[in-house]
C-alpha cells in the first residue's frame, strides 16, 4: 500500500485506538449491532477476515462471537500488527495477522466466509477498490459486516482536530450503501443501522444531557450494515 492509498492516524489517534474505551464503546458496540442484524446467523468454524484490524482489539470479540476455524487480521501498519499479534497471543487466540492492502487483498477469490471492516474505509483513498475486493474474496453467501463513520462525523471539528483522513473521499450514509450495492453486495432495510451515538455528535451529546431531544431530521454520523454476497 503506497503513501497515497491511505492516510495514517495521528499519534493521538494511534494511542486512542488501543484503549479499552475504543474496544468496549466503539468496536464491541458496533459488532453487537451488526450481529443482531445477521439473518440467518453465520455458521461457526468459518474463515473470518478483519480488514483494518489495527492493534487487534477486535480479534477477541470476533473469536468470541464466531469461533472461526481461521481468524485473520489484516492491516497496513507493521507497528499496529505487532501489537495485534501480542494481544491475540495474550488472549490465547490462534489469530493470524498479516500486513496487506485492503484495496488489493492478498487472498484467493471466494476464500473468506465473513469480512469485518470496522472504521477502516474512511482512511482509504480508493474505497471502491476495497469494496470490490471484499466482494471478490467472499465465498458465495458470505457476509460483510461494515461499520463506518460518515462525512458528517469525519468533517466535525473534534475529528479534524485530533485525527487525519482523506477528506475528499468521505461519504454520506446513503453513499456508502450505494457503493456496496454497486459492487454486488445485497442487504435488506432491516440490515442497516444508523446509530447516532453521543461521541459521534458535534456537541458530544451535551444537548441530550441537558434534556433536549435527539433531532429526527439530521445528517447521519454512523452507518452499520450487514451485506451479503449472493449465493448463486
Amino acid at each position: 500500500m503506497g503513501a497515497r492509498d491511505y492516510v495514517e492516524e495521528t499519534r493521538f489517534g494511534f494511542w486512542f485506538l488501543g484503549t479499552e474505551t475504543w474496544r468496549v464503546h466503539v468496536i464491541d458496540r458496533a459488532l453487537r449491532d451488526l450481529v443482531r442484524m445477521m439473518r440467518p446467523p453465520l455458521a461457526q468454524r468459518g474463515v473470518v477476515l478483519d480488514v483494518g484490524c489495527g492493534q487487534g482489539l477486535s480479534l477477541g470479540l470476533l473469536h468470541e462471537r464466531f469461533r472461526p476455524a481461521r481468524l485473520i487480521g489484516l492491516d497496513a501498519d507493521p507497528k499496529a500488527l505487532a501489537m495485534a499479534a501480542r494481544h491475540a497471543q495474550g488472549l490465547g487466540i490462534a489469530a493470524e495477522v498479516r500486513e496487506g492492502d485492503a484495496q488489493a487483498l492478498p487472498f484467493e477469490s471466494g476464500s473468506v466466509d465473513l469480512v469485518f471492516c470496522h472504521q477502516t474505509l474512511h482512511h482509504l483513498v480508493h474505497q471502491d477498490d476495497a469494496v470490490r475486493e471484499f466482494h471478490r474474496v467472499l465465498a458465495p453467501g458470505g457476509w460483510l459486516l461494515l461499520a463506518e463513520s460518515t462525512r458528517a462525523y469525519i468533517d466535525s471539528w473534534i475529528i479534524r482536530t485530533l485525527f487525519r483522513h482523506p477528506m475528499e473521499q468521505q461519504r454520506s450514509a446513503p453513499e456508502y450503501l450505494d457503493m456496496l450495492r454497486r459492487h454486488g453486495l445485497e442487504f435488506a432495510p432491516e440490515q442497516v443501522s444508523l446509530p447516532y451515538l453521543w461521541w459521534s455528535r458535534a456537541d458530544l451529546g451535551a444537548l441530550e444531557w441537558f434534556g433536549f431531544r435527539v433531532p429526527e431530521r439530521r445528517e447521519e454520523t454512523l452507518v452499520n450494515v450487514v451485506a451479503r454476497k449472493p449465493a448463486g
